[in-house]
């Protein structure tokens, strides 16, 4: 079977999210559009492993035994049963789904809670059409690799984060700071990594791809993460499931009230953790951390209306004890006051805090504010520890019309910065307006405040003009200036007084 190439691939798929336009809104295309493609790419692999199978047993009830699939496709429920229906099709979807997912442990709720019987939304035409649509393609792995599947597969969530907008923010988070992040981090096979705002799964897949691309097996990495969202939770799983990841734990559920990892009422430990958690979440728990049973408030308690630095707690509650940790958040989380000037300051003066980087404004859906990344670290070189690296990159990026960019070279510009200061350490020298380590001491002066512009300034912009061009300038001030005088003379003579 011929493999289908990727842009090929790719366009197929967006055109699918053009059949149901109109009758289902832009911010709700990876509701319906990710669970019909996962459908049809596990059925299409259950196929080909039946075939294989049959090829080595010669039985067919034989060849259908779960020792020969990866998941199990009851009667009844494969996309050949449901494509053949011309009536009631989005019952008979819910029933498939239904049916896979009580035959499949790991794939409990896994196509989420779209209103397939909804008619007046998805008629039985319209359908139709979508599952014709599907059916074109074979999305078996002899035609579409786990690369390529799960290439296509973030294609249609960046799409679909571009077509929704400001609430994409919710679930996306540009590729490119992802990357940044995890070269910071620079996960380990055998190694385990936690996000508990985990979105689509953006951050756990890039930590795979970090080890594949540094020699190790991701096959080896303990992938978890925790999502409240119920259609982003499960879009996670597929995501994962379709890049060919077998051993990871997604959990439905709110992190900082009800986290889901646990070990004996503690939290659950790991190597690495990173987020990008929604930015000064107002509602996000602040009763419950009152007295908060996985002591998460060691260094106090966040404010009832911002849940900034209740995720960042909860993420260094989360860590092992050479963990590490990356989180996106605004940069009020660098000067505010109150308690979280408190948390800073605690946070500051026992040496946690390794890196700040300030990246460009408008980068992310949803806010056009700029945002910044926190390095802490749960054990820290004996050379850094007194010392914080600030790193302004918030000239790194291209503009462009809806949403500024940055490109996977100005990501690893930033990533090549950043890590050739850790090398030299406090030792190294600065980059004017770049970075510039900047010892505990100082940052004390300035009241344990964070804000990168005041530690790193850009240097100022010389402007030299010529005599010629001075003298003009003069001239033309000075008639502008005449020309003023000329109207107030008047205008005081009109009242009867004289300059």
């Amino acid at each position: 079977m011929t493999l289908i190439d990727l842009k090929d691939l790719e366009a197929h798929l967006w055109q699918a999210a053009h059949i149901i336009t109109g009758p289902i809104d832009a911010s709700d295309y990876k509701t319906y559009i990710f669970p019909i493609l996962f459908f049809k790419r596990i059925c299409d692999v259950y196929d080909e492993e039946f075939t294989d199978a049959l090829e080595q047993v010669d039985d067919m009830e034989l060849a259908k035994a779960e020792m020969f699939h990866r998941i199990q496709i009851p009667q009844g429920c494969h996309w050949k049963d449901v494509f053949a229906k011309n009536k009631n099709i989005g019952q008979s979807i819910k029933e498939a789904f239904l049916g896979i997912e009580r035959a499949n442990i790991q794939l409990h709720n896994i196509f989420g809670d779209a209103s397939w019987t909804n008619k007046e939304r998805l008629s039985d035409e319209l359908l139709s059409k979508l599952l014709n649509h599907f059916n074109q393609v074979n999305l078996g792995i002899e035609s579409v690799r786990n690369d390529d599947m799960g290439r296509a597969y973030e294609y249609l969530i960046k799409r679909f984060a571009d077509k929704a907008n400001k609430k994409a923010g919710e679930f996306y988070t540009p590729r490119t700071i992802i990357r940044l992040m995890v070269n910071i981090l620079d996960p380990k096979s055998g190694e385990s990594v936690y996000d508990p705002a985990c979105g689509t799964g953006g951050m756990l897949l890039e930590t795979i791809h970090h080890v594949r691309e540094n020699g190790g097996d991701p096959r080896l990495l303990k992938i978890k993460g925790q999502e409240k969202n119920l259609t982003t939770e499960a879009i996670a799983r597929m995501n994962l499931f379709l890049h060919g990841q077998e051993d990871f734990d997604i959990v439905r559920g709110d992190t900082l009230r009800d986290p889901k990892f646990l070990n004996n009422d503690t939290l659950e430990k790991f190597d690495c953790v990173i987020a990008n958690p929604p930015f000064s979440l107002k509602e996000w728990g602040y009763d419950n951390w009152k007295n908060d049973i996985y002591n998460r408030t060691t260094y106090g308690l966040p404010p009832p209306t911002n849940g900034d630095f209740a995720w960042i707690q909860h993420m260094f509650s989360s860590l092992n004890e050479t963990g590490r940790m990356a989180v996106v958040l605004p940069h009020g989380v660098l000067f505010r006051g109150g308690s979280e000037a408190r948390i800073r300051k605690q946070l500051l003066q026992e040496g946690r805090i390794e890196a700040i980087i300030g990246v460009a404004s408008n980068l992310f859906y949803g806010t056009g504010i700029p945002a910044c990344i926190l390095i802490l670290c749960k054990k820290r070189l004996p050379t850094h520890r007194d010392h914080i690296l600030f790193i302004n990159a918030e000239d790194i990026y291209t503009k462009a019309r809806a949403q500024n960019i940055l490109s996977e070279t100005q990501s690893d510009e930033i990533y090549q910065i950043y890590f050739q200061q850790q090398q030299q350490g406090p030792q190294a020298d600065n980059i004017e307006g770049v970075t510039r380590w900047v010892t505990l001491a100082e940052i004390e002066e300035n009241d344990f405040n964070l804000n990168i512009a005041r530690y790193v300034q850009k240097p100022l912009e010389e402007k030299t003009i010529s005599i010629e061009l001075a003298l003009k300038e003069f001239q033309q001030k000075l008639t502008t200036l005449e020309q003023a005088e000329q109207e107030l003379e008047i205008l005081l003579n009109q009242h009867g007084f004289t300059l």
